[in-house]
């Protein structure tokens, strides 16, 4: 615990270096700290997949307690989980878990190396049925991780994270049984997917995908919504990475909506991730 500390206090110092590491967490301007140790890590030459800007939200509401949400330039996600009430107050408290996050993520424990491969596939093991034979089998779920772990190799886990939300919202979508009936490797959906960011065009494939649930089962958007949000609330509250609670958020709320004020909802466009496209390996 003392190295963790004295690791922290180091980084503090080399992306902070006009703060004091012993006042950071305590100082009331945590949000433009925040900032600050971003705009750092652009100026080191770091790439995101977005602008490099820091971006807060605030959900609406006429009164206390407020939440507020914090997504950083790699795309994760944070939110306060302290009661405020306030605005501002739950803008600091989110801007504080993104920034104890962010320092956490520079210590090199945080850093996909081949001892870090090694033990995250025996956790893996450890909570699965799975045996230590299947890692060198990508058709497994144990071999499918380490296969994506390698392909990673060196990135922090909050730059693996957004690849990691992009497998959690297809398994939780259906599109990997799907890709699974088409005879599509792991290797080879893991490879496709990896040239890929989250964004507007993917979460509309998903959103699609959800209104022809909708279609086929009355109810089931307005079901699936009320498990996310409850699943975005508690996961907020343990200050806990919150997007892929809420990109299932956004893709839901995106599908009621096209369902509900547009009834003629097109198909999907020919310019929109496929399995036609991602199986044309074959």
């Amino acid at each position: 615990m003392d190295r963790t500390l004295e690791s922290l206090r180091h980084i503090i110092a080399q992306a902070l270096p006009h703060r004091d590491p012993a006042l950071v967490f305590k100082d009331l301007n945590v949000v433009s700290m925040l900032q600050e140790f971003w705009e750092s890590k652009q100026q080191q030459g770091a790439a995101f997949p977005s602008e490099g800007v820091v971006v807060y939200e605030s959900l609406p509401s006429s009164g206390p307690p407020f939440v507020s949400y914090v997504t950083l330039p790699g795309g994760s996600c944070f939110g306060n989980f302290q009661c405020c009430l306030s605005r501002a107050e739950a803008r600091r408290d989110a801007a504080k878990v993104a920034l104890i996050n962010s320092l956490f993520n520079e210590l090199p424990s945080r850093r996909i190396t081949k001892e870090f491969i090694m033990e995250s596939v025996q956790e893996a093991v450890a909570s699965t049925s799975g045996t230590l034979d299947d890692a060198d089998d990508p058709g497994t779920s144990i071999g499918a991780y380490h296969y994506m772990l390698e392909s990673n190799m060196g990135k922090t886990m909050l730059e693996f994270q957004e690849l990691m939300t992009i497998f959690q919202l297809l398994h939780w979508n259906g599109s990997l049984k799907a890709l699974r009936e088409t005879k599509c490797s792991r290797q080879e959906v893991i490879s496709y997917y990896s040239q890929y960011s989250l964004d507007e065009k993917m979460r509309s494939h998903m959103a699609l995908d959800w209104i022809m649930k909708e279609r086929e089962s009355p109810g089931v958007l307005s079901q699936e919504l009320r498990i996310a949000l409850r699943q975005l609330e508690e996961a907020r509250k343990a200050g806990q990475e919150l997007r892929f609670y809420k990109e299932k958020k956004e893709i839901l709320s995106l599908a009621l909506t096209q369902t509900y004020s547009d009834p003629d909802t097109s198909s999907p466009s020919d310019d929109q991730l496929s399995l036609t496209a991602l199986c044309g390996y074959h």
